[in-house]
C-alpha cells in the first residue's frame, strides 16, 4: 500500500477564532482530535506510513501524534518553514519522505472509501495521477470536474464549464516525478498540478458514490461529528 501525505499546514481562516490557537487538525470531533480519527481510519485501511505536511502551529500536531507508534504506523513530518508553501508546494517539499507513488489526503477530510481499490485503479490506468470524484451537481461546492469513462477530461477550479458535474472528492494519487517538475521552496496550489495533468490526459478518475465529510467549516464539523458518532454506535470505530 502506498504511503499517505496529509496536507495539514493551512491557516484555516474560515474557522477562526478557534484556529488562531490550535491547528485545524486538532479540533475535537466526536471526543478526540480530528487527526486521530484520520489515523485510526488509515490504519484500518492497511496504511502504515504517513507524512504530515505541517505549517502554522504544526508543532502542536507533532506533540499529539508523535512518531505514529500509537497507531502502529510510521509518521514523519514535512514542515513548510517560515513561509507557507500552499498545498502543491508542501507536497513538493515532502518528496524526500514519499515513495514513487503516494496518496494525497486533505487534513480536514474524512472519506468513506476503499484506499486499496483506488490504488489498484490508479496502477491499472497507467496515468501519472488519479483524482477521486463525486457527482456533485453543485451540492457542496461548485462542480469543477468533467469526468467520463474513468478519466478526468478537465479539472479546473477557476474556469467552470457546463459539462462539469463532478467535484474533487478529496483523495488523490500522484507519481513523484510529476511534482519534481515544479520548483522547490516556492508556493503553489495542488489544483494547478491536477489541472495540468487533466489537460494532457494524465489524470485518471475514480468515481465515489458516498458523500465526503470535512471539518473545513462549522457546518462541516457538525455533519462529521454526527457521522463519526453514528459509526461508534454501530461499532465500526
Amino acid at each position: 500500500m502506498f504511503s499517505v501525505a496529509i496536507l495539514a499546514g493551512g491557516l484555516a481562516t474560515r474557522l477562526r477564532p478557534i484556529t488562531e490557537e490550535i491547528p485545524k487538525s486538532l479540533i475535537e470531533v466526536a471526543g478526540k482530535p480530528f487527526i486521530c480519527h484520520q489515523l485510526d481510519y488509515l490504519r484500518k485501511q492497511g496504511i502504515n506510513s504517513v507524512v504530515l505536511c505541517i505549517g502554522f502551529l504544526g508543532e502542536m500536531i507533532q506533540e499529539v501524534v508523535g512518531n505514529g507508534s500509537r497507531w502502529d504506523m510510521h509518521v514523519s513530518y514535512s514542515i513548510d518553514g517560515p513561509a507557507l508553501l500552499g498545498t502543491g508546494g508542501a507536497l513538493r517539499q515532502a518528496l524526500p519522505l514519499l515513495g514513487e507513488h503516494f496518496f494525497i489526503l486533505y487534513g480536514d477530510s474524512y472519506l468513506p472509501i476503499d484506499f486499496g481499490d483506488v490504488g489498484k485503479t490508479y496502477l491499472a490506468s497507467g496515468k501519472k495521477g488519479l483524482m477521486t470524484v463525486l457527482k456533485n451537481q453543485n451540492r457542496w461546492d461548485k462542480s469543477n470536474v468533467e469526468f467520463a469513462a474513468g478519466q478526468i477530461i478537465e479539472y479546473n477550479k477557476t474556469v467552470i464549464r457546463p459539462q462539469m458535474h463532478y467535484i474533487d472528492y478529496g483523495l488523490g494519487i500522484l507519481q513523484r516525478t510529476v511534482l519534481r517538475a515544479y520548483p522547490p521552496r516556492r508556493p503553489f496550489d495542488l489544483s494547478k498540478v491536477y489541472n495540468n495533468l487533466s489537460l494532457v490526459g494524465e489524470l485518471a478518475g475514480y468515481e465515489v458514490f458516498e458523500r465526503f465529510y470535512e471539518i473545513g467549516s462549522y457546518q462541516g464539523i457538525v455533519d462529521t461529528q454526527a457521522y463519526l458518532l453514528k459509526q461508534v454506535e454501530k461499532g465500526d470505530l
